[in-house]
């Protein structure tokens, strides 16, 4: 069943979206921006709870709980309802473009009379928004490209969104009588950061059954097609997801064939044919008798090709077949080699789970070691001192004893500042056991700045992670403009270790960075950043992006042993 708890979450961040246009109370648009936070990260489907037990949920008081069982009980809020009616569709629309706010949108529709992405490119062409308070020629630069990524982005949803809806539909298939094997093929098995649409493969002897299942699921909006091989439906969410069923014998040649990528399948095709073989979904063959050589599995096809198996997230053409034919591919870095999570958040900050629920779930992933990084207090929204860092320490280390298997690190999230200074002073720093250093804000420095303010974080000798590096989020904010091949030399002659940003909203270092960064020879930590316990498991989005970029464990400083971590971690903190 699909928790409430996204879903809530959503209605409660545009309610506090639309008081921000509005004008209305800003202290009340947080109290929603945070409930909002900490129903989405809520362990527990909000949707089985009474407005008793959603108060009970930090940061959701008995308003915003009333409103959340009345969202519940007839699918809509009468205040958000109110507030929607209030603000034209298409100025709630501008909103969605990333990088500009709801303040500044609710300044162009005041000023200028903009409802409309189509009106704000026009008033661009027109260098309408010049004279506008707050507006200038980087801003207007800004905002086209933020409309540029509004419209690449067109119907993609997230990874981890895809994942959700995927594993929802394999859950309801692989209970139908006949089924063999099951599971999602594409770019979402390729881990890309973005999905268009999902493709589910199901090997069975017999389609129909499948095919009648699967238009009948339950968030089943519109059946688009529906046919002997293939039904294709489209969601309640508007996601369109295809089924293919194929004979169990078939199941390899199907599974290589439908999860690509184009790039990689010509490649593949390519090599048959110079073996004088023909592929396609239904097995590799010999051009002149027909003969099927190899169908069963994708490791039985690419062997006949001459290769070993592929991984998925390899296959983008990027010169894998060639590293194939050599017999040099990586030994990729999985989720089973990861020993611990070192970017973490609990509610002493911005998270909304205490550090005992927080380690416990660690724990509970079989983690070797496990790091608490919550905001330095150049963070000043979250109210961090030296005396509450301090407690939390002392509390960690009456933790540690806990658990047999578990070794607990207490570090921090520094911020770093638009000169590339970070918050505590180096004697205060040295009580940690590592420091995570990221930028939050002063996005639209220029170039050089930026990529001096790295470079200068990286030279901290207690920072040894730079974290989400480029500190973007999919199509909602575009990263920062450094030069990044300064900052990866630099991570390399520092040994600082560049993260790689598991949340799905991040994916931060994505997999091109991460291959260019490999070639300075940089080391990563890959992390969930997890602000609640539900984020824990993101880990496996980030070994995801790490294998698009080729990692192996070797390269991913949280997949190695603790005393090499600890080596690493204390190398150059005597400068």
């Amino acid at each position: 069943m699909v928790r409430s708890n996204a879903e809530v979450a959503a209605l409660l961040q545009e309610y506090a979206d639309l008081l921000a246009i509005t004008g209305g109370d800003a202290f009340k648009a947080r109290a929603y921006e945070k409930a909002a936070r900490a129903i989405d990260g809520f362990p527990t489907d909000v949707a089985g709870l009474d407005t008793k037990g959603l108060q009970e949920i930090p940061n959701v008081g008995k308003s915003i709980a009333e409103k959340i069982v009345e969202f519940l009980h007839t699918g809509q809020v009468s205040i958000v309802e109110e507030a929607r009616a209030e603000i034209p569709a298409g100025v709630r629309e501008l909103i969605t473009i990333p990088g500009l706010g709801p303040r500044k949108a609710l300044i162009l529709h005041q000023e200028l009379g903009i409802s409309s992405v189509a009106e704000l490119l026009d008033a661009l062409d027109d260098e309408r928004l010049r004279d506008l308070k707050g507006f200038g020629e980087k801003t207007e630069a800004n905002i086209r490209h933020g409309i540029a990524l509004l419209q690449q982005a067109g119907g993609r949803i997230l990874l981890g969104a895809a994942m959700e809806a995927a594993e929802q539909v394999i859950a309801a298939l692989s209970e139908v009588t006949g089924c063999r094997r099951c599971t999602y093929a594409g770019s979402l098995r390729r881990m890309r950061e973005t999905i268009g649409d999902i493709d589910i493969l199901v090997a069975a002897e017999h389609s129909a059954p499948f095919m009648e299942a699967f238009a009948a699921l339950p968030n089943t909006a519109e059946v688009i097609v529906q046919g002997e091989k293939k039904t294709s439906i489209r969601t309640t969410k508007g996601l369109q997801v295809d089924l293919r069923v194929l004979p169990p014998a078939a199941w390899g040649a199907g599974l290589l064939y439908f999860t690509g990528s184009k790039a990689h399948n010509i490649r593949i095709r390519e090599l048959a044919v110079r073996h004088k073989l023909k592929l396609s979904e239904y097995g590799l063959f010999h051009t002149e008798t027909g003969r099927n050589l190899a169908s069963r599995t994708e490791e039985s096809v690419y062997a006949r090709l001459g290769l070993p198996w592929i991984p998925p997230t390899l296959r983008e053409d990027r010169g894998e077949v060639a590293a194939a034919l050599r017999n040099a591919l990586p030994e990729l870095v999985t989720e089973a080699d990861i020993r611990g999570d070192l970017h973490t958040h609990t509610d002493l900050t911005d998270g909304v789970a205490s550090l005992a629920d927080m380690v416990d779930a660690a724990a509970a992933r079989g983690y070797t070691y496990y790091a608490v990084t919550d905001h330095a207090p150049d963070m000043a929204m979250q109210q961090m001192t030296d005396a509450k860092m301090l407690a939390q320490r002392e509390q960690l280390r009456q933790l540690n004893g806990k658990y047999r298997k578990l070794h607990l690190l207490h570090g921090t999230e520094l911020n770093i500042g638009p000169d590339g200074e970070v918050d505590w002073p180096a004697e205060f720093l040295a009580g940690f056991d590592l420091c995570v250093a990221s930028v939050h804000s002063h996005f639209n420095q220029s170039r050089d700045q930026l990529t001096k303010r790295l470079v200068r974080a990286c030279e901290n000798p207690h920072v040894k992670i730079i974290g989400h590096p480029t500190t973007r989020l999919i199509g909602k904010r575009p990263g920062i403009d450094a030069d990044f091949d300064a900052v990866f030399a630099a991570c390399a002659r520092t040994g600082t270790a560049l993260e790689i940003n598991a949340h799905p909203e991040r994916l931060d270092l994505n997999d091109e960075d991460i291959l260019r960064a490999k070639r300075h020879g940089v080391k990563f930590a890959v992390n969930t950043d997890a602000h609640a316990t539900t984020h824990l498991p993101y880990m496996r989005y980030g070994v995801g992006t790490a294998q698009r970029g080729w990692l192996t464990k070797d390269d991913v400083i949280n997949a190695w042993p603790l005393p090499r971590l600890r080596r690493f971690l204390a190398q150059g903190r005597s400068a």
